[in-house]
């Protein structure tokens, strides 16, 4: 057991009888008197307010009728001591509920948030001896009086106050009563079983409970000694009927008593299992020995040994029996004959391949969601997806009676550096599996995937076989890298067609590798891929994987990233995980924006790590080159944004080409990278002509179609704007995107593209720090995007104000993080001409032609 920030004393058991200290302290005759006079009024059952100082204690219940020494080292457990020793010695012990892994005390009154949360039962105790420490804390010796549940709190003079009720155990409370005697006599029993299992219980402990005759005390004995969890204890201090406690008492006693027994049946059959493997170890070999003595110690006895490690992995029925031809086939041959050989080590690729062994999941998903989050920031689909699976193989297992549930196929994608395949260890470490990583970048030939055919020369089996032996089980996490990477197919095959199998849940129960010529099944196979994109995986392979997208970090994600993850382990590898070295926040950030332009944190970490090496050096050079001995703790260093030019060097990265002027023809889009989003900003002049449009910029094909859209949809409009060219069929356009050496294509900027043509033609420009991102249909209609946190994470870094969305992203945008949609103002528009009412004024509209009402002759119509 443990109490809060502290311990019970090492040795010293629960018994009546406490140890002694070097300081003895006794309350004054007028408290002493005032506690008695508590005490007796309790008992009796008169309503007597009671006001003591509150000791949390986390993870740790007291009891009545118990003795308990303690360290209290922690704030809120300091002040209660001091307070009970300025009265009559007298604490109110109670424990804190589960969750709540920090004891603190606000010392302002008016603040009912600094009492610490604990249940609302507990135990009055009393200080019986106590010694202050040099560091101010305390060691003490607390004697539990009765109990109690809390009626207020309250702060006061920086201690946490309670005002309790004592509880009064009602129904019968002694062994008159029968039913409560019989019921002691089988509790003190059961209990007595519960030390034989348990071997903890002292005998001080065990003839206390067998000579108690009262109920009261003989619950708190127990209840005090037995190892259960901290609620259940609670649970039990407040039950009042006498009866209902002895009851449920008995029944975690017998639970526990029953749980004792299955482990001791276990141990039983497993050292059974473990002597008779042992006696048939000892008797293999001395039939080993004698076979030796005789001589036939040889080529059998390798062959003998090869079936019994295929029969040892216990391979199906299917594999068994090639296993078992081919040996016989391998007798026949000449030791040394080349085909000997081949099927030699194509048995012991049989041998050692795993068939049966698997790993046990573990089915904890408190454990598996709180590894995740220690290895990695943010992700929550992935990691919601990742629970799932744990939750889902749990329930199965519970009802087929085993964990053999089909493991998904899931591919995580987003930009290089956001923690994709560490992620897969992560996820292997929180289910408790075996993690294998394959990379198929630039793999081209499909044999490196199902393997060479075993009459090939130094033929071997793939790398899905070859890893699955290095597994050792046969449901690893299965990481298969840079799937996207893969080459086109040639004359060697197509490895994507080869992964078409293995990545199938249908299918891989039977995957067949062509060496081993077998079914290998793959379906308990955890597969998770990473890709940057999705535009080079073939469908076919894209369909068979469940896609869940790593987005990029934004700047305060990558600066939690860094304080949490990328210093402490860059100050550990670099030998100065002790020394005191910070980093202010606006530093961090400055390299962010300044000296990387990536989605991702891999090139934060090296920047980081280039500052951390640099500070390394200096230390060794100035400090402790001269002096060895001396302790790293004593070396202190904070990085500020002004020290980053001399760590660091001249800045690597400004911002994207972004005028903070209004221009005619300008116009912001917003574009999506493998690195990362970024700002795209689109130029456009006129001058006469015959109307053709010139695309400069480097653009793709489909970037260059939606400028041909733009153009004509304009034109189809042009009775709603005010044109400041009078022909546009004499007017040639020119419509240029900067930084022309980068590739650039996709349908996402022709809102951006018409909003710079609009402006060419009206002369007027767009309103300044707005950007935008949508695609344009023919008819003005605006459809959706994809990319969308990259792409608002490039307009705040680029200081855009206002963005503009396809209406049919609102939802894509309720789910970013509260940081990025404060930081930007949004509108979203279904139509052009709704996103080129927010960009230009009333200007670029044609002023309506008012109808002048005709006059009626009404003579005429009257005589009409």
């Amino acid at each position: 057991m443990k109490n809060p920030r502290g311990s019970i004393l090492p040795g010293i058991s629960n018994s009546s009888e406490a140890p002694e200290l070097p300081i003895a302290s006794k309350p004054p005759k007028a408290s002493r008197r005032e506690g008695v006079f508590r005490f007796f009024s309790a008992l009796k059952g008169r309503a007597v307010e009671e006001n003591f100082p509150l000791l949390p204690l986390r993870e740790f219940v007291l009891f009545p009728h118990t003795m308990i020494p303690m360290f209290i080292t922690y704030k809120a457990g300091i002040a209660a001591v001091d307070a009970a020793l300025g009265r009559d010695l007298r604490l109110f012990a109670a424990c804190l509920r589960a969750g709540d892994g920090s004891i603190v005390l606000d010392t302002n009154p008016g603040n009912s948030e600094g009492i610490p949360d604990t249940y609302g039962v507990g135990t009055v105790v009393r200080i019986v001896q106590h010694l202050k420490l040099p560091d101010n804390t305390y060691r003490v010796v607390l004697q539990g009086e009765y109990r109690a549940t809390i009626d207020t709190a309250r702060i006061r003079s920086g201690c946490a106050m309670v005002t309790i009720n004592p509880i009064r155990s009602s129904g019968a409370a002694d062994m008159s009563n029968r039913e409560i005697a019989a019921l002691a006599r089988t509790v003190q029993k059961s209990f007595c079983q519960y030390a034989e299992f348990s071997k903890r219980i002292s005998t001080e402990t065990l003839t206390a409970v067998e000579k108690t005759d009262s109920p009261e005390r003989l619950g708190n004995l127990i209840c005090n000694t037995i190892a259960v969890k901290a609620e259940r204890k609670v649970e039990l201090l407040g039950i009042k009927e006498t009866a209902e406690r002895l009851e449920k008492i008995l029944e975690t006693l017998e639970l526990e008593n029953e749980i004792f027994g299955i482990q001791k049946n276990i141990s039983g059959k497993v050292k059974s299992r473990m002597d008779k493997n042992q006696r048939e170890y000892i008797l293999h070999e001395q039939l080993r020995e004698i076979n030796r003595e005789l001589g036939k110690d040889g080529g059998e006895d390798e062959f003998a040994d090869l079936e019994k490690a295929i029969d040892a992995k216990h391979p199906p029925e299917e594999i068994l029996l090639k296993a078992k031809k081919e040996i016989q086939r391998l007798r026949k041959l000449q030791p040394f004959s080349p085909e000997a050989g081949v099927l030699r080590g194509y048995l012991e690729w049989i041998a050692d391949l795993p068939w049966s062994e698997f790993s046990v999941d573990s089915g904890d998903l408190e454990a598996a969601e709180r590894i995740l989050n220690e290895d990695h920031f943010d992700m929550h689909k992935a990691k919601e997806r990742i629970l799932e699976f744990i939750a889902v193989r749990e329930l199965s297992a519970r009802e087929n009676g085993h964990s053999g549930i089909k493991g998904p196929i899931l591919c995580f994608v987003g930009p290089p550096g956001t923690g994709k395949t560490s992620l897969g260890k992560s996820v292997a470490r929180a289910l408790g599996r075996r993690f294998i990583r394959i990379s198929l970048g630039g793999v081209r030939d499909e044999a490196e995937i199902r393997g060479h055919r075993k009459t090939y020369v130094g033929a071997l089996p793939g790398k899905i076989i070859q890893s699955m032996r290095k597994a050792e089980t046969i449901n690893p996490v299965f990481l298969l890298d840079e799937i996207d990477k893969l080459s086109s197919n040639d004359f060697r095959g197509d490895p994507a067609a080869a992964l078409l199998e293995v990545l199938d849940p249908e299918q891989n129960a039977n995957f067949t590798d062509h060496y081993l010529e077998l079914p290998y099944d793959l379906s308990r196979v955890l597969f998770i891929a990473t890709a940057n994109s999705l535009h080079s995986i073939p469908y076919p392979l894209l369909d068979r994987m469940e896609i869940i997208e790593i987005p990029g970090y934004g700047d305060m994600e990558k600066l939690a990233i860094a304080e949490q993850f990328l210093i402490p382990k860059n100050l550990r590898e670099n030998g100065l995980g002790k020394a005191k070295i910070t980093f202010k926040d606006q530093a961090v950030l400055e390299i962010v924006r300044h000296w990387t332009m990536e989605s991702g944190v891999r090139g934060l970490e090296r920047e980081i790590a280039r500052c951390i090496r640099r500070i390394a050096r200096s230390a060794v050079q100035k400090q402790y080159g001269k002096d060895p001995g001396k302790p790293l703790e004593s070396f202190k260093k904070q990085v500020r944004r002004e020290d980053l030019e001399k760590l660091l060097g001249r800045r690597k990265y400004k911002k994207d080409v972004v005028y903070r002027e209004a221009r005619v023809g300008v116009s912001y889009g917003l574009a999506w990278t493998e690195t990362g989003g970024t700002v795209l900003p689109v130029e456009t002049i006129s001058f006469e002509g015959s109307g053709e449009l010139i695309i400069t910029g480097n653009l793709g094909d489909v970037m260059k179609e939606s400028a041909r859209i733009a153009l004509s949809y304009l034109r189809s409009v042009s009775g709603e704007y005010a044109f400041f060219m009078k022909d546009v069929g004499k007017t040639d356009f020119h419509l240029h995107v900067p930084e022309g050496a980068i590739p650039k294509d996709g349908p996402s900027a022709g809102i951006t593209l018409a909003a710079s043509l609009l402006s060419t033609l009206c002369q007027v420009p767009p309103k300044p720090a707005i950007a935008m991102t949508g695609e344009l249909t023919l008819t003005g209609r605006i459809l959706p995007i994809g990319g969308l946190k990259e792409k608002l994470l490039a307009a705040i870094r680029n200081g855009m104000e206002r963005v503009i969305l396809p209406a049919d992203n609102r939802e894509d945008w309720e789910e970013l993080d509260r940081e990025i949609r404060s930081s930007l103002a949004v509108d979203f528009v279904e139509s052009a001409g709704e996103a080129f009412g927010i960009l230009f004024d009333g200007g670029i509209l044609k002023p309506k032609k008012t109808c002048k009402p005709k006059r009626v002759n009404t003579k005429t119509s009257a005589g009409a």
